[in-house]
Formats: structure tokens, C-alpha cells, sequence
């Protein structure tokens, strides 16, 4: 383990600027927090979390797939891909790093999806302990320890300085260089951090939620539960908390004739809209209960049965957080486990 003093922060983001694009978490004046491109002068947010969550980094909400030129009966296609950039996420939290495995599972099995892979093996991912969890945070309920993040490497701030780990062989090389400017470090402060925050995870509102009785076992135990029309009664259908979630993975594809040419994009979508999956017959979920029933069955459900029992969620919190009736994955499945 190396440490820096914070007062050489700007130095480090320097040295890594040098020869890969850098992106922090930056204040944007409203209490609020989101990546942007480092210059020099910026400093990184303190904040919690992103409103959004780096999966944009790997999995954009929009990107332009491939062209067509058409010339009479002829179609040129246009390959608009260009090499990706390497690139450094610097102060990713522990939920949205565990994230990035869901992530993978999705769009590194067969068949790959190729913009996804090569957005992953250019990116290498920093991450940044947690100190003051907040109360909407439940991450260690999906085995996550927000005092230890995963990642590239870890880092921890504690008394003035920043400490950093080397997780795997992207991240000892990125280490390598920006070494010359790194002390040796004592590791205890950040064991004592790693102790107090832990405490604070204790006892916070959900310290104490669980996920016992889900699973692929539960699967039609909870689908036909009578609950989901109570629970789903109020949802607007919005989509905002598929859209701040760091693991929803749904996208739709797009054509759009500029006159010159067809553009393909791919774009996030949600299960919570009403054109959701949407086919030449119709809509197989037609009620705003079955398609509340279906993000929530995925996260706790449908994905562990295909995923080794990893849930599809992270317990960041942003749904807690940005849902404007209050409905959240944690509130649906305590409600759908009390007996």
C-alpha cells in the first residue's frame, strides 16, 4: 500500500492526464455530483454518489451503432466505431464498482457485445472507499463492504492523505506510473477507517435487510403474490429509477433517416414504459402492475437464477433517493417477504 498527501492530489491527476483522458466526480452547484473530463483546477466531489453512476462510461445512454448509405438499390454499410480511448474513472464507490460485474454478465457472455468489451478493456477504475454512508445505503446486503471497494485499485482518504491498493494487473500498471510520487504507507489508518465505517453501516435504517426467501426457488411464489397490486398502485411508470440505477441493462435500437443516410443508435429503455419489448402483436405486459412486477422480479429473481444468485442490484440507494412516490427494491421486498 502508497500513499500521497491530498495537497499533491493535482499532481496525480496530472501525471494520469498525461497519457489517458481522466474523469472525476465533480460538484455541479446544486448539491448534486456527476463525472466530468478533468482539468486542471478541478476538484473532486465529496459527495456520496453520482446522480447517475459510471455505467455510462461503459454503457452510454445513447450511442450511434453503424450507418447506411443507400444509392438506388445499393447499401453501404458504415462502421462508425472509433478506437475507444484509455481511459481512468477516478472515486467510483464500492456499490458502483460491484456493479460493473453485473454489467459484464450481461454483455461479456456469448454472443459479446463488442462496444461493451472494448469500453471495459479501456477503462481502468479507481475506486474510493466510503466514509459517511448514508441512510438510503443498504450495499452490504448484496455482500458489498463499502469500506473496502473493488476496482483496479482502491484508494482511501484518512487524516490528509490519500491511500492506494493495486486490485489487478491494469490497475499495478496504472500505479506504476504515477509510483515516483508516492510514499510508503502505514496501513493501520486505513484499517481503523475501514473499523468506523463498518460501525456506521450497522446502524443505519436498513443495516438489517435481507434478502431470505428470494431467489430462483421463489420464483412463482413471488410472481403471483397478490401484494404487487398494492405495492405498484401509486407508480407513475416514469422510469427514473431504471435510468439512475448502476445495473438496469435494457436498451432499444433506433433507426433514424437523416435524408443522407440511416442512423442506428442504441438507447436505454425501461420496463416501466408502456412501449416497453413492444411487438407487431401488442405489448406482452399491458398493466402498469406487470411491468413493476417485471423490474423488480428481475432484479431479485429472474437474475440470480441465471447468475450464480447474484442479485441484479447493488444497494446504492439512488431509487430510495429519486423516486418522487417513495416506492424502492428495498420497500418492495421487505413488503413481499413480511408473511
Amino acid at each position: 500500500m502508497r500513499k500521497l498527501s491530498l495537497f499533491n492530489i493535482s499532481k496525480l491527476y496530472e501525471m494520469i492526464s498525461d497519457n489517458k483522458q481522466l474523469y472525476l466526480p465533480v460538484d455541479n452547484g446544486a448539491g448534486q455530483a456527476g463525472y466530468k473530463k478533468w482539468e486542471y483546477g478541478m476538484t473532486m466531489s465529496q459527495a456520496l454518489n453520482t446522480v447517475r453512476s459510471a455505467k455510462d462510461f461503459f454503457f452510454p445512454q445513447t450511442e450511434n451503432l453503424v450507418d447506411f448509405k443507400m444509392n438506388g438499390k445499393n447499401i453501404e454499410i458504415i462502421d462508425t466505431r472509433s478506437e475507444a480511448e484509455d481511459f481512468v474513472l477516478f472515486g467510483v464507490r464500492a456499490c458502483d464498482a460491484r456493479s460493473f460485474s453485473i454489467l459484464d454478465k450481461v454483455f461479456l457472455s456469448d454472443p459479446v457485445d463488442s462496444f461493451y468489451k472494448s469500453r471495459r478493456e479501456h477503462g481502468t477504475v479507481i475506486t474510493l472507499s466510503c466514509t459517511r454512508p448514508e441512510e438510503t445505503c443498504f450495499c452490504t446486503a448484496f455482500g458489498i463492504d463499502p469500506s473496502n471497494p473493488e476496482g483496479d485499485i482502491s484508494s482511501w482518504i484518512e487524516d490528509g492523505d490519500i491511500y492506494f491498493e493495486a486490485i489487478t494487473d491494469k490497475g499495478a500498471v496504472l500505479m506504476d506510473s504515477f509510483q515516483s510520487i508516492l510514499d510508503e504507507a502505514d496501513e493501520s489508518a486505513v484499517e481503523t477507517q475501514k473499523t468506523e465505517t463498518r460501525k456506521i453501516m450497522a446502524k443505519l435504517p436498513l443495516a438489517d435487510f435481507n434478502l431470505d426467501g428470494f431467489g430462483d426457488a421463489a420464483l412463482l411464489e413471488k410472481f403471483n403474490s397478490p401484494k404487487w397490486a398494492e405495492l405498484s398502485r401509486t407508480c407513475l411508470g416514469c422510469g427514473t429509477c431504471t435510468f439512475v440505477c448502476p445495473t438496469c441493462q435494457c436498451y432499444d435500437i433506433c433507426d433514424f433517416d437523416t435524408g443522407h443516410e440511416v442512423k442506428r443508435f442504441r438507447c436505454w429503455d425501461s420496463c416501466m414504459y408502456s412501449d416497453f419489448t413492444k411487438m407487431a402483436h401488442g405489448n406482452p405486459r399491458v398493466t402498469q402492475m406487470e411491468k413493476f412486477r417485471q423490474r423488480f422480479m428481475h432484479k431479485l429473481v429472474y437474475f440470480p437464477a441465471n447468475n450464480n444468485g447474484e442479485y441484479g442490484c447493488v444497494g446504492c440507494g439512488r431509487c430510495l433517493a429519486k423516486c418522487p412516490i417513495s416506492m424502492n427494491i428495498a420497500k418492495v421486498a421487505k413488503k413481499l417477504g413480511d408473511n
